[in-house]
């Protein structure tokens, strides 16, 4: 299998992924922006971190969704 990362490596892949995500955030998910910081991710980060991460921020990005718009359940639903 594969060697735990250590702890500098951790931070390494931590801090590549802090700023991919905010580049991102900055340009409102446009990730053509920032393709640079998507590679130092990927090359800093271990594989299935990357796909863990990448399906975080789909998931935060969602709950943010929600927050701020709230959530609209079908109408069907409404009508028990």
């Amino acid at each position: 299998g594969m060697a735990a990362p250590t702890m500098e490596e951790r931070k390494a892949c931590w801090g590549a992924r802090d700023e991919f995500w905010q580049c991102l955030d900055s340009h409102g998910d446009d990730a053509s922006k920032c393709e640079k910081l998507r590679r130092a991710f990927e090359s800093r980060c271990p594989q299935q971190w990357v796909k863990h991460f990448d399906k975080r921020r789909d998931f935060l990005k969602y709950k943010k969704k929600l927050e701020t718009e709230g959530f609209h359940p079908p109408e069907a639903a409404a009508k028990s």
